[in-house]
């Protein structure tokens, strides 16, 4: 049974900082294309950062050189470290995780791609 677990979101301030995690249980997230989501009130869901099996990862370009996607295959978690951040990062984040072979670009611009889900974590940034 595959499971993906949230946590780490909250409300910050404008240049804050905030560091997502994202537990994987029921199978090696090493062997998935794991993938952060985020969904703001009244937007559609947009890829923000990605890391695939082979280690390359890919950034949705408002939030390059500010967020950073990264694996821990001994704790099977994979984190979105996020700084800088503005009011429009405010928003659902999801983490997702696919069997799919594809490239970074295409894992953020399709979510269906990605059949297993978490339950989100809320960020706030006023």
């Amino acid at each position: 049974h595959v499971q993906l677990v949230e946590s780490g979101g909250g409300s910050v301030q404008a240049g804050g900082s905030l560091t997502l995690s994202c537990a994987v249980s029921g199978y090696t997230s090493s062997d998935f294309c794991m993938d952060w989501f985020r969904q703001a009130p009244g937007k559609e869901r947009e890829g923000v950062a990605v890391t695939d099996r082979d280690g390359q990862t890919g950034y949705t370009d408002s939030v390059k050189d500010r967020f950073t996607i990264s694996r821990d295959g001994t704790k099977n978690t994979v984190y979105l470290q996020m700084n800088a951040l503005k009011p429009e990062d405010a928003a659902m984040y999801y983490c997702a995780a696919s069997r799919v072979i594809m490239t970074p670009a295409q894992a953020l611009s399709t979510s269906s791609l990605f059949r297993f889900w978490g339950q989100g974590t809320q960020v706030t940034v006023s």
